[in-house]
């Protein structure tokens, strides 16, 4: 089977026997050991465990921004490099990170001007995704014009610009207030239907990873291992809007998630364990 055959068929993510290790001054310290995960095409993960866990670090290691001591990361078959080269996937972090003196259009079209895409498509696209995030309006204003919130729909655009099929995505909505990360939420999922991208969200918010996800990955404390993987029993007609959080599901599947976080063994009948 060749690479591109592989790419169209393989998990979006795939981790095996992933272990990471950084050396510090007081000697080597053990950040995750033994992860096995697959995220599906499509699919939303959230990952989630207590601050130092190795949240980060497996995301970091996903995006090749660092590389496992241990085991093996693939992104649609391809090795993590590989698929940062071939720019599978797009990455938006808690802090916004635009350009001050580039407008909204120029920060979204930044990814295509770096990639030598022709003015006319990069024109075109960039439209195309400020009106996915409603920002069309916005689009000649600079970041410091802009609210929190619509400062990360434009960072989550920018990571959308060549159109990858997997986002990664490390506590885009930590910084923002509970009205506003709940709207957020929402605007995320009807994104990420629109897009068909697969999601690894790293959170450290229940109701958020409840919300969001297809499935909530808990991670033990350091070293970080996979505990429990826990699916969303939530019924998959439905819309997830602000009546989604008024639902008795909802909160059965927060409490399963907070019970798996501490060691319980309230987890609905077919979590995954590990």
């Amino acid at each position: 089977m060749s690479v591109t055959d592989r790419s169209t068929t393989a998990p979006a993510v795939r981790a095996r026997g992933v272990d990471k290790t950084f050396a510090t001054r007081e000697g080597e310290l053990q950040a995750l050991i033994g992860i096995d995960l697959d995220v599906a095409a499509g699919e939303f993960v959230s990952l989630i465990g207590p601050s130092g866990c190795g949240k980060s670090t497996l995301m970091r290691l996903v995006a090749d921004l660092d590389q496992p001591t241990a085991g093996t990361v693939e992104v649609f078959g391809k090795d993590a490099r590989q698929a940062r080269l071939d720019q599978d996937y797009g990455i938006a972090f808690q802090q916004a990170g635009l350009l001050p003196w580039r407008t909204v259009r120029d920060n979204v079209a930044l990814p295509l001007v770096l990639h030598h895409v022709g003015r006319t498509e990069r024109e075109s696209r960039v439209a195309e995704l400020l009106e996915l995030v409603s920002l069309g309006e916005f689009a000649d204003r600079y970041p410091d014009q802009l609210s929190g919130g619509m400062q990360q729909r434009v960072a989550i655009a920018r990571a959308l610009a060549e159109k990858p099929r997997l986002l990664l995505m490390d506590e885009p909505f930590g910084a923002l207030d509970e009205m506003t990360r709940e709207r957020m939420q929402t605007e995320l999922v009807r994104i990420c239907a629109e897009t068909g991208a697969a999601v690894v969200f790293v959170t450290h918010s229940i109701p958020e990873a409840v919300y969001l996800s297809d499935r909530v990955v808990v991670m033990s404390a350091r070293p970080g291992r996979i505990s429990q993987v826990v699916p969303m029993r939530l019924d998959p007609t439905a819309d997830r809007t602000a009546e989604l959080r008024e639902e008795d599901a909802y909160f059965e599947m927060i409490t399963a998630v907070r019970e798996a976080l501490h060691g319980g063994s309230a987890v609905p009948r077919g979590a995954e364990t590990r």
